[in-house]
């Protein structure tokens, strides 16, 4: 007897026994809590055959992670690759090959023609959403899960992850009212679902909502942290809210804490440091030795020019602890980039590199050059409308101290009316 999921989609080459740990696997990766390697590896332990475990394997090592964990992504395509499959199984296996060889586009494609074949194959719809996130693609990040949710109801196994991914793509796209209502929606069917809790945040954060903001995450917060993968990102959230509201004592005990105390080399916990470290950094904040911990991280980790958002992020820590040879070894990286990195390089990470090296050395008028020229487009490299509002704070901190009134008044006009609640006059007190 064939082995099938709990949606009825087929699991080549798995044993009961596998199925149900993959299942297990499968529910943490959906709530993003939880450990689901070991239940992998105990699952192809049992039945080397088994393509999904392998592909899971690979979807949650190979994408923000770092070198060892990448290793094991590595080594699950080659077990998947050959394997007897079924075509919806096929089409993760090839989606996994292009994201090794730096094409996400393709994989993305792959993965959303997967979805439209199988509109209950929830992997599919999240693994293909990471990479819409990757590519800065906001209208997939909202369709590819809007496309299957016709397929699904409420009393069927997932249907949380469905809606947090929909409310994230819904808030990516401007729709604050009903991302916040699936967001809401999926927690309260399972409120340890991370990527829910995090959509709900970005709409409170686009809207300006800080203090709703912290009481939302502060609220059930071992709900968000207990053996989440997710969690440095939702502190980092948290952090944004009390530095909205000023609180700058609450903002650097998290990143002293569960932000960066874990001194992590996971590329997604860095990104996180590092932004939140320059975000302080343009309120002319002391930060002591915090740049240089993050800096020799960077440094140790190597890596550049594999993915240009990543990249952006590492330039910030050079420039913070005044690594002005780092950084030039970073953009000189840069001209290997390859398949489609080496265009977001061009598109997008390059001047934006340039425009932060420019700003840490004082050149405020090239800064300025840089990243005004950029800031527009930027969203083709990848990371959310809060992760990229860093261009914008540096440009307008930028224009201020290169004495440009004009563009800066102009800059924080425009700031005003796109976050119409702030109410704010002075430039100091936005995130």
């Amino acid at each position: 007897m064939k082995i099938k999921d709990e949606l009825g989609l087929a699991l080549s080459g798995a044993s009961a026994a596998a199925a149900d740990g993959f299942r297990q696997a499968a529910h943490a990766y959906h709530r993003y809590a939880g450990d689901p390697l070991p239940l992998l590896q105990a699952a192809c332990a049992d039945s080397p055959g088994f393509v999904m475990a392998h592909a899971l394997t690979a979807y949650l090592t190979l994408l923000g992670s770092n070198a060892e964990a990448q290793a094991l992504g590595v080594a699950a395509f080659e077990a998947a690759k050959d394997l007897p499959a079924t075509d919806r199984e096929r089409g993760h296996v090839t989606a996994i090959g292009h994201m090794l060889a730096g094409e996400l586009r393709a994989a993305g494609r792959v993965l959303e023609d997967v979805s439209i074949d199988h509109p209950r194959d929830t992997l599919a719809l999240q693994a293909g959403q990471i990479i819409d996130f990757l590519l800065g693609d906001s209208r997939m990040l909202r369709d590819r899960i809007g496309r299957a949710r016709p397929a699904w109801s409420a009393d069927m196994p997932g249907y949380h992850a469905v809606l947090g991914m929909h409310a994230f793509g819904l808030e990516e796209t401007g729709l604050y009212d009903r991302a916040e209502a699936a967001g809401r929606e999926a927690i309260e069917l399972e409120p340890r679902n991370g990527w829910a809790r995090h959509a709900v945040a970005h709409v409170l954060e686009m809207q300006d909502r800080r203090a709703e903001g912290v009481a939302w995450l502060r609220g059930d917060v071992r709900a968000w942290t207990e053996e989440s993968f997710f969690q440095v990102h939702n502190w980092w959230h948290l952090a944004l809210f009390h530095l909205g509201l000023g609180e700058i004592d609450e903002v650097i005990a998290l990143y002293d804490g569960p932000v960066w105390g874990a001194r992590s080399d996971m590329s997604v916990d860095l990104i996180d440091a590092a932004a939140l470290l320059w975000r302080l950094h343009l309120r002319g904040i002391e930060l002591g030795e915090r740049w240089s911990a993050l800096a020799d991280v960077y440094e140790a980790r190597g890596g550049f020019a594999q993915n240009a958002f990543e990249d952006a992020h590492a330039m910030m820590a050079f420039v913070g602890a005044g690594r002005t040879a780092a950084a030039r070894e970073l953009l000189a990286a840069q001209a290997g980039a390859v398949a489609d990195n080496a265009g977001f390089v061009a598109e997008v990470g390059r001047p934006v590199l340039e425009g932060l090296l420019a700003f840490g050395q004082g050149d405020n008028a090239r800064a300025v050059e840089s990243l005004r020229e950029v800031r527009n487009r930027s969203a083709r490299f990848g990371g959310s409308h809060a992760q990229r509002d860093l261009i914008d704070l540096t440009l307008i901190e930028a224009a201020s101290r290169n004495g440009d009134r004009g563009l800066e008044r102009a800059l924080l006009a425009e700031r005003a009316e796109a976050l119409p609640l702030a109410g704010r006059p002075s430039r100091r007190l936005a995130a």
